[in-house]
């Protein structure tokens, strides 16, 4: 299998690098640094600074919130030292805790941007269903005590799929500008007591994925109709919206790119679903929309002032009189 590929001690590599990060969320304050909490930014910067012996930055495809997980978060960063591919990766996880780990580590292009060339982010949302609460999953599943019923669920969240305004599924403090995005698929599966729901996006609000989580569970117990989703979706009004579904369910599992990056394939996370035959790194058609077809031919960088630009950083360099 790919996962299993040796890793390079002789090849020194240098410019910019892309990394697949894993980590259990439950004791970090979300992706983002911030002075007064842990949070998994900080902890991956620390240890490639330590590598490095010198201070690193990286950047994410996605922020996460407090307590979500993650097995394919894509980050990128410009190597300020040569280190090879097994310092890099060995190193970092020997410096790391034991909640957060590199799984692997590529060079990439100056026009590759975790975030900016994101054509698609996944997410799973795991549910326990059973009468108990749960002991060894406790951490990564959501526990709900009432009967779902999963393809009721699954049929009322296709009125999600496509372009909308998620108004009504975002955060009441969201920072996003704009409400809309445009959901390529969502599916709600049962697996004995295990009810998943699968969902990818071009990109999510603050919450959207938990909110739409508490809003199928609703419909799934029974609690409100199959057209419950809809309705809320043409509300566009957050304060109408049902409750927001914990943050131990959430597991962020992929995000998609040009083929031209050539990133590592990886099985489709959390492992617990593994039995499900998810080991083979292929994934769906992404939708051919104006949005992708931009994202696929508008390579963007950042400069050292951090903003986005066309044109790479040392191509402007090299050609500065």
């Amino acid at each position: 299998m790919a996962f299993f590929s040796r890793q390079d001690d002789n090849q020194p590599l240098s410019g910019r690098l892309a990394l697949g990060v894993e980590y259990d969320g439950t004791r970090y304050c979300g992706w983002q640094r911030l002075r007064q909490a842990d949070s998994v930014q900080g902890a991956l910067e620390a240890a490639l600074s330590k590598i490095a012996a010198t201070p690193v930055r990286v950047l994410c495809s996605g922020r996460t919130d407090s307590g979500v997980h993650a097995t394919r978060q894509i980050v990128h960063f410009d190597a300020p030292v040569v280190r090879t591919q097994k310092a890099w990766v060995f190193g970092a996880n020997a410096k790391l805790p034991r909640d957060i780990a590199v799984r692997w580590l590529v060079p990439v292009g100056d026009d590759f941007h975790s975030r900016f060339s994101a054509l698609a982010r996944r997410y799973r949302y795991l549910i326990l269903n059973q009468p108990t609460r749960p002991v060894m999953e406790r951490h990564n599943v959501t526990w709900c005590r009432e009967p779902l019923d999963a393809d009721r669920m699954h049929r009322a969240a296709q009125a999600l799929v496509g372009e909308h305004d998620f108004s009504s599924y975002r955060a009441a403090g969201c920072q996003s500008k704009v409400p809309v995005r445009h959901l390529h698929f969502i599916d709600v599966r049962r697996f004995g007591p295990l009810v998943m729901i699968d969902v990818q996006a071009n990109a999510f609000l603050h919450h959207m994925i938990r909110n739409i989580a508490g809003v199928l569970v609703a419909v799934g117990r029974g609690d409100e109709g199959e057209a419950y989703p809809a309705e809320l979706l043409a509300l566009r009004d957050r304060r109408l919206g049902n409750v927001t579904a914990p943050a131990c369910g959430l597991h962020f599992v992929d995000v998609r790119f040009d083929e031209r990056f050539e990133l590592p394939e990886e099985p489709v996370g959390p492992q617990l679903l593994s039995f499900l035959g998810d080991w083979t790194g292929e994934r769906g058609e992404i939708p051919d929309t104006p949005l992708m077809r931009r994202r696929r031919v508008w390579p963007k960088w950042i400069d050292d002032e951090g903003r986005v630009v066309d044109e790479p950083p040392r191509a402007r360099l090299e050609t500065t009189p």
